[in-house]
């Protein structure tokens, strides 16, 4: 029960992540997404994979070269506690749907001004969002399930990834819901729908801040169960011991 309240932190941290596979596509569809040089157009669903590379790069640059770092100045074994980890994660989703909302602003000026369907701005244009996502997955996403592997009693430790999968799903649910609010709220106001199918007629940039804002509220929340939390067992030692006993099973 004590993993609950930080458990129930992760849900908008998943929903940030979301809005990258699914508004993040459209962002890219009405993009100039053409490589001029070879005359080849990206498809819009493939600028996804800026998110995976950046989350590839960034594991092994942490472990090798972070935590050694961090070590000397925190005196911690892994640089970072596992909630901290998580935390700079979640501050990660906020900062990407910033960028994300700054982006999407400069795709529709440049559409409206030369009052086409597709922007002149190059999709490429969307790496630094999909790179920072990529980030906050290789704080928070990791870390989240070594903190419910090593938090959760021995018999239960077969429940860590089912509760971190759990997450994302009631995540979607939360996602739809807000999407559902969204609309039925905006068609109505002077702005017109937020999230009209033709991104140019809508103000995709206020639903990203809307999620910020609710992202910057959960961080609150996050670092109030962050004070009140109590590590099992030894606090850190014993976070560590677990997590060196994950990476043996893993060998």
């Amino acid at each position: 029960m004590r993993v609950i309240p930080i458990w129930a932190s992760a849900i908008l941290y998943h929903v940030a992540i979301n809005q990258q596979g699914s508004f993040g596509v459209l962002q890219a569809l009405q993009s100039d997404r053409r490589i001029k040089s070879i005359g080849y157009e990206v498809p819009a669903a493939s600028f996804g994979v800026f998110q995976m590379i950046s989350l590839t790069i960034w594991i092994p640059i942490y472990d090798r070269i972070m935590v050694p770092l961090l070590r000397k100045i925190t005196g911690k074994e892994g640089g970072l506690t596992l909630l901290q980890r998580m935390g700079v994660g979640l501050f990660l989703t906020i900062l990407a749907l910033l960028v994300s909302a700054s982006t999407e602003e400069l795709r529709k000026h440049l559409a409206l001004l030369e009052g086409a369907y597709i922007s002149s701005m190059s999709a490429f244009w969307l790496i630094p969002q999909l790179a920072i996502t990529g980030l906050a997955e290789g704080f928070n996403s990791v870390g989240q399930m070594e903190f419910y592997y090593s938090q959760l009693p021995e018999n239960m430790r077969s429940v860590a990834g089912a509760l971190y999968f759990c997450g994302i799903a009631v995540a979607s649910y939360v996602d739809g819901f807000l999407i559902s609010i969204v609309h039925h709220t905006s068609n109505g106001s002077k702005t017109g729908d937020w999230l009209a199918e033709d991104l140019n007629k809508g103000y995709l940039n206020y639903y990203f801040c809307l999620i910020a804002a609710l992202g910057l509220l959960n961080f609150v929340y996050f670092s109030v169960c962050v004070y009140l939390y109590r590590y099992k067992g030894d606090g850190e030692k014993q976070v560590q011991l677990d997590i060196n006993i994950v990476d043996k099973n893993l060998v």
